[in-house]
């Protein structure tokens, strides 16, 4: 009986410490508490751990700093979409993952280009930095051989009546008058040829042209050039060597004191100017995920994060290589442990776009080449943007945003901040408005006039230095600057956007 009666006893005890809604048929939670819990183990999937291995590849010599266009930026990007493809994000871009967008690129393509005299039966081969000169950036892709016509010197303003098609050759006096080499384009002359004049007693082209060299070969990626521009004829300096092989009519014994202007030398003359990758043309890699919304009339506005994914390479005259752990290591994995958030929580009602971009140390250009050109699965329409970049370094409580109530874009993405800010080790957002223009943000408040957020920690002695390495990221911060975005996204979902 006494061993009854504690059964008993211990069975009246547990019901009582039963939930009322088990005993009544244990009823499901209600909405809110579910969100709750999942943001909860959302938040929790953010981890140190992860995020300090996520950095230390990205930011890797192997990968060689990350410049647009680069073969280490290509391997981040296939690091990223793998990423995705793993946590189950649908693509983001119109075929597949990658956004691709193009640059122009106006390095020569050493190996395919090449001048050449044909005196006779005699061709003679000219080396670039020894027997001819371009100044950088190259201009247009370009091949042709023709005639050489004697057109005087740099500064001649008379024009030989004809040079439709011919290569237009002037002795230079060591200050080219660019409207002149604009003249003989425009009067027809396929190219132009600038050789120095008998008695030349300037610097030598090897000095003179040494840096114009070095930048040729070392040209960077521009925004695509307007067609127009690529149509002026090319230009090229002749050697002294070069040019006697070329004229000698004008050069060397026999040589005619006063040559006429329209001379057709004896000599033809062909070049070919091919340029990096496609003649010019890069096609550059914007990463890009989608996260689809729950909610039938809610799915459709999507909230965007962005982060550049690029740096600068290798820089100065050393040519160390800048691996970006903070700029933009910080700010990529930052995004990578809110894709994981995400995986962990599920869909949430609005949907969201994961979008990494290049180029922004270039001059913003994937944000600006996507901002101009959006593309979203079905009828989706970018609501707002949160962008991230260096959050890795400075004081553990340091966090910096704009716009802020100085400014007259100050919104709810910024209010939503301020508020969220203090759960995760940051007290007061400071003003980064300073910066308003400076990361990617600025090309969606200013082309698709969509609110906008910045998140940033300020720059240190290491912005822009090789010594901006893993070994010195605080990845605590990056956890918690990913654990307030992640709450910034759960506090983005209700019926009006309150932006």
């Amino acid at each position: 009986m006494r061993r009854s009666f504690a059964l008993v006893a211990l069975s009246l005890i547990a019901l009582a410490a039963w939930p009322c809604s088990a005993l009544l048929g244990a009823q499901p939670a209600p909405a809110a508490s579910r969100l709750s819990g999942r943001l909860e183990a959302a938040l929790d999937s953010i981890r140190v751990e992860n995020i300090k291995a996520d950095i230390f590849f990205i930011a890797s010599d192997e990968l060689e700093g990350r410049d647009t266009p680069s073969p280490g930026q290509r391997i981040a990007a296939r690091f990223l979409r793998s990423r995705l493809e793993r946590l189950g994000f649908a693509p983001g871009a119109p075929s597949g993952y990658i956004y691709e967008y193009p640059l122009y690129l106006p390095r020569l393509d050493e190996a395919k280009s090449y001048a050449r005299i044909a005196l006779g039966k005699v061709i003679s081969d000219l080396t670039l930095g020894v027997d001819y000169y371009i100044k950088a950036p190259a201009s247009a892709a370009f091949e042709g051989s023709a005639n050489v016509v004697f057109c005087g010197s740099s500064r001649e303003k008379d024009m030989p009546k004809d040079l439709s098609g011919k290569w237009a050759l002037c002795f230079d006096e060591g200050k080219v008058v660019s409207d002149r080499i604009k003249s003989l384009s425009e009067a027809g002359a396929l190219g132009v040829l600038m050789a120095p004049a008998p008695g030349y007693s300037d610097k030598p082209y090897a000095e003179r042209f040494g840096e114009e060299l070095r930048r040729l070969r070392a040209a960077d990626v521009s925004w695509p050039r307007d067609e127009a521009r690529d149509k002026s004829a090319p230009v090229l300096w002749l050697a002294p060597s070069a040019a006697e092989r070329l004229a000698p009519e004008l050069y060397g014994e026999g040589a005619k004191r006063n040559p006429k202007l329209g001379l057709e030398l004896a000599a033809s003359f062909a070049h070919a100017r091919v340029l990096a990758g496609d003649n010019g043309s890069v096609q550059c890699e914007n990463v890009c995920g989608f996260w689809p919304g729950s909610d039938p009339k809610l799915r459709d506005e999507v909230i965007v994060l962005s982060a550049h994914y690029d740096h600068v390479g290798w820089r100065g005259r050393t040519r160390e290589i800048h691996n970006g752990a903070d700029d933009n290591g910080s700010g990529t994995t930052t995004l990578l442990a809110v894709a994981e958030a995400l995986a962990t929580h599920g869909p949430l009602r609005r949907s969201v776009l994961l979008m990494w971009v290049s180029g922004e140390e270039k001059g913003l250009f994937g944000s600006k080449a996507w901002t101009e050109k959006p593309w979203l699965p079905g009828e989706g329409r970018a609501v707002c943007n949160l962008n991230i970049d260096m959050v890795g370094r400075n004081a553990p409580d340091k966090l910096l945003i704009t716009p802020t109530a100085k400014r007259a874009e100050y919104n709810g993405l910024t209010k939503l901040a301020e508020d969220l800010a203090p759960l995760e080790g940051f007290p007061k957002l400071e003003s980064c408005d300073s910066y308003w223009d400076r990361s990617d943000h600025a090309n969606f408040a200013r082309n698709l006039k969509i609110p906008v957020a910045f998140l940033f920690s300020d720059v240190h002695q290491d912005y822009h230095q090789p010594g901006d390495d893993p070994e010195k990221i605080d990845y605590d911060k990056v956890r918690r600057v990913s654990r307030l975005v992640m709450r910034m996204l759960a506090g983005l979902q209700e019926d009006k956007l309150k932006l």
